[in-house]
């Protein structure tokens, strides 16, 4: 098995509704952003997937988000854009784009912080 990843990042504001402190506040972040497809077995030049196929379909999907005030996008309307829901947005976007007979979408990793963020497998 081979876990090929990709890093990017997107700045955005949000709030966190009903939330119990500052970050009921509109507020800001730099989310750090990893996304991994894992391989079973590598194409005939020695590839799990083509870095440059990736970062292409993940930049469709994080064009998205860039810049953006999360609470006003459709996808979170109706859930608080945390860094949970983000992920899961993200994963799911590229769920069905990333599946082949060698390779799938394995895991989004999302960052709020240096320090603080999760990883996100799918259901």
């Amino acid at each position: 098995m081979f876990d090929v990843a990709i890093k990017t990042h997107f700045a955005g504001a949000h709030h966190l509704r009903d939330y119990p402190g500052d970050c009921e506040h509109p507020h800001g972040h730099n989310w750090k952003v990893t996304v991994t497809v894992r391989a079973s077995r590598l194409d005939k030049l020695g590839m799990g997937i083509d870095f440059k196929v990736l970062k292409k379909l993940v930049n469709e999907v994080i064009d998205q988000l860039d810049h953006r005030d999360l609470n006003t996008l459709a996808a979170f309307r109706d859930k608080n854009p945390s860094s949970e829901h983000i992920a899961v947005f993200i994963f799911e976007s590229l769920q069905g784009r990333l599946e082949h007979k060698r390779y799938h979408l394995y895991s989004v990793s999302v960052m709020e912080t240096d320090n603080s963020g999760l990883i996100y497998y799918g259901e």
